[in-house]
């Protein structure tokens, strides 16, 4: 799995007939996953920081869901983060998915749970 570049793609939440899938915009370089979602009233889908293990809220105008993900995608932990907080690192995170607040229950996305991007340009 090579390195991904900024722009939008797809989020693939689980496999098979259950799966969902949302519209993702891809935060790959410096600058774009410093901004993240600074400014923002809402976000369509989620938003993947890529290479990150932690992320804050401050200055954010809304509470986020994040999803911490290891190397294999997988799903380490998700926490619902207010505005105005730092998150601890993650040790085997290695890239960070972030969505509206209550966005991934409604998406089953969980500790364990597997994700795809298969139209993110790596």
């Amino acid at each position: 799995m090579g390195r991904w570049r900024d722009g939008r793609g797809v989020l693939v939440v689980g496999a098979g007939k259950g799966a969902v899938t949302v519209p993702l915009e891809i935060a790959a370089s410096y600058r774009a996953r410093t901004r993240g979602l600074l400014g923002r009233d809402s976000l369509d889908g989620a938003m993947l920081l890529s290479p990150a293990s932690s992320v804050h809220t401050f200055r954010m105008r809304m509470p986020i869901d994040v999803a911490y993900l290891d190397r294999h995608l997988r799903v380490v932990a998700v926490r619902t983060m207010p505005p105005g907080r730092l998150g601890r690192p993650r040790l085997r995170a290695r890239h960070v998915l972030e969505a509206e607040a209550g966005a991934m229950a409604r998406w089953g996305l969980r500790a364990g749970v597997r994700v795809s991007f298969p139209s993110a340009g790596n």
